[in-house]
């Protein structure tokens, strides 16, 4: 029997797995390889594919198509200014591609579902879509904006994110309404789009590759190294990191003077480079790595200082997998089924956040007590395992729930891609 063809369409390509979202996509493509469907993933993707992610990508997908990968070179983040006039917000406007959407559109002929991964994928969609649609959204992108807005330095930033936080709450309100079904990665995302757009969402669980993060015991006599990983271009990492250096490091380092900080992800932020260096701190910035657990081994405390960000963090259910002990802000692990002072230290002001550093600096048994029952937490409920069947059986419903009222396009997307500058 011919399986169903499910065109997975995401705005970003997926290899390495090196950021949150893309490594829980790749969860969901691979619990669904195999499926009910045949999946077809169509991303942008480099000229050449390197032989190691033509391995991987055969564990995600039965068939993979690609558009050029844009080039980001210096002048990028310049050449985003120029779209600041468009009526779509700046990251969803970059995101449009004539080639994509030529590809997509050609894509979408032999389609019986199709899944938009992230919302910036609705502006490579045609106007109407005639196949039963999914929308896997990994946050509240709005709720993002508004964080930035808020913690705007001057007049005229806070003038810019609130224009931006204007467009992008038309254009995920108009988006969300255009799919057929929502899958939101928490039930807090599920509620607030209930809330603000007046849309249902389902759920999938943050899953977490436990074969991959075994459990590594944190010595209690290991040394004071602190740990925190991430892709360290994106703002609101660099936000987090800049604060956790200004404000909690020098409490920290008053206290234990040999104590070792490591940001562990891919292009970190110059100017947090060289101050860190200016200030001689004993700080280090590995920028990317293929691989991140011999960076995290021989760290006594994992920390996410996070004050913007939306969605869920998968970070904070790998370091608790690994076993280690975790400090962050409320928001570092919004949307998480985890309980403060069970499952990890909840710290959102300086002088919290470097006491409760300290402390498991100072306490080896707490540091292995708080570690066990988290990584626990993630055993029993968030293997990576289980995220692709829940996801699987969203896809069937829609289509299901779709055959069942006639085959009617979907309401159209076109509003959400309405003419500005440079035909965004």
């Amino acid at each position: 029997m011919t399986k169903p063809r499910l065109l997975f369409v995401s705005p970003r390509y997926l290899l390495p797995a090196d950021m949150g979202g893309k490594i829980r996509t790749a969860h969901v493509l691979k619990g669904l390889k195999g499926g009910r469907f045949h999946v077809t993933l169509v991303s942008p993707g480099p000229r050449e594919i390197p032989p190691a992610h033509g391995a991987e990508l055969e564990l995600l997908c039965d068939e993979f198509q690609s558009w050029p990968e844009p080039q980001r070179g210096p002048l990028f983040q310049i050449a985003r200014l120029g779209l600041i006039t468009s009526r779509l917000p700046i990251p969803v406007a970059t995101d449009r591609s004539p080639a994509a959407r030529r590809l997509v559109a050609g894509a979408l002929k032999r389609a019986d579902l199709v899944v938009a991964d992230f919302l910036h994928a609705a502006v490579l969609m045609p106007p109407a879509l005639a196949a039963p649609s999914v929308l896997f959204t990994h946050n509240v992108e709005a709720e993002i904006f508004a964080r930035h807005a808020e913690i705007a330095s001057g007049a005229l930033q806070r003038m810019v994110w609130r224009d931006q936080l204007a467009k992008m709450q038309r254009f995920e309100r108009d988006t969300l309404r255009a799919f057929d079904s929502i899958v939101a990665v928490s039930e807090r995302d599920r509620e607030v789009f209930r809330r603000e757009y007046g849309v249902d969402a389902s759920t999938i669980p943050t899953g977490v590759d436990l074969d991959y993060f075994p459990y590594h015991p944190v010595s209690e006599a290991a040394p004071p190294v602190i740990a925190f990983t991430a892709s360290m271009d994106s703002l609101a990492n660099i936000d987090g990191v800049r604060w956790f250096m200004d404000t909690v490091w020098p409490r920290i380092a008053a206290a234990v003077p040999q104590a070792e900080m490591r940001v562990i992800g891919r292009n970190p932020d110059p100017a947090l480079v060289n101050e860190a260096k200016r200030r001689g701190l004993r700080w280090s910035f590995t920028g990317y790595v293929d691989d991140v657990r011999p960076h995290l081994e021989g760290a006594a405390v994992y920390v996410i200082p996070l004050r913007v960000g939306g969605g869920t963090r998968i970070k904070a259910y790998e370091a608790m997998a690994f076993g280690l002990p975790t400090v962050s802000t409320r928001l570092g692990v919004e949307g998480l089924a985890v309980e403060p002072g069970k499952h990890f230290i909840e710290a959102d002001s300086d002088d919290a956040f470097a006491t409760a550093v300290l402390a498991l600096l100072a306490d080896g048994a707490l540091r292995r007590a708080l570690a066990e029952v988290a990584r626990a937490l993630v055993e029993r409920n968030f293997s990576a395992r289980s995220v692709g069947a829940v996801f699987e059986g969203t896809c069937v419903a829609t289509m299901e729930t779709r055959a069942a009222r006639g085959a009617a396009p979907n309401a159209s997307l076109a509003r959400t891609r309405a003419p500005g500058r440079s035909g965004a």
